[in-house]
């Protein structure tokens, strides 16, 4: 688990919750079910609207990497070129057909799949390339989501706000209504303001570092693969990829 994530989470509510009692407020004040639901419905039926369901879901799913990052090793995954680099030198280019059948990943297994069938470096890259491409945009675009959320969550806040106001309005005749309409327009707009800044753009911005994480690592394999083509020595290989780590 990514705990620097969830103590940044809790930092904030307790940072906002805490200046709300140390001024003298209620923590109930800020409890307004009726503001939630305008808020999170509005702000997720807007990027429904903007979204392919495929990009959705996608974006839902990768929220967990907030705090279940996606594994990427780039020492495991240079130990394993270098491994290749050598059994090529050794034994040809054909030995590595056992690999291919160890890969759980579909990139990998397809650079290997290229190397064996005596692709050149630069036919390699340039395949790869192209998958690293769309791979590198199909994420960002599910991230993206998240970054429509905290674009659309203040202005439906005060949407909810409006509609609180009018609510008090319509109940000016009768003061025991006014408070409750009241208290659902402020808390609208805190609660627009507040997930957009504490939550939604911050995820956007956290799976944004795990997809450049992932897409260096093909990167480097990339790099590693397009090496053993060349026909590199493995030294020099392992010695390059070992400038990917940072």
């Amino acid at each position: 688990m990514d705990k620097i994530s969830v103590l940044g989470l809790l930092l904030g509510l307790v940072a906002i919750i805490g200046g709300q009692v140390l001024e003298g407020g209620h923590v109930s004040s800020l409890s307004q079910p009726t503001a939630m639901l305008i808020v999170l419905g509005g702000t997720m039926g807007a990027v429904m609207l903007q979204s392919p369901y495929a990009t959705f879901t996608r974006g839902l799913r990768m929220m967990l990497w907030v705090w279940y990052p996606p594994l990427v090793d780039y020492r495991q995954s240079i130990r394993q070129i270098s491994g290749w680099s050598q059994l090529s030198r050794r034994e040809g280019l054909l030995a590595l057909e056992n690999s291919m059948g160890q890969m759980k990943d579909d990139f990998t297994r397809k650079g290997l799949q290229l190397l064996v069938d005596g692709a050149e470096a630069e036919r390699l890259r340039e395949v790869l390339e192209v998958d690293i491409g769309t791979y590198e945009q199909e994420l960002k675009m599910s991230a993206r989501i998240w970054e429509a959320a905290g674009g659309y969550s203040p202005t439906i806040g005060i949407l909810g706000a409006v509609l609180g106001l009018i609510h008090v309005m319509e109940n000016l005749s009768d003061p025991s209504k006014l408070g409750a309409g009241i208290a659902v327009a402020f808390v609208a707009t805190i609660y627009g303001v507040g997930l957009a800044n504490l939550v939604f753009l911050p995820i956007s911005n956290k799976l944004k570092t795990h997809i450049d994480r992932l897409v260096v690592q093909r990167e480097m394999i990339l790099d590693g693969l397009a090496g053993i083509a060349n026909g590199d020595n493995p030294r020099v290989i392992e010695s390059r990829l070992q400038g990917y780590i940072f």
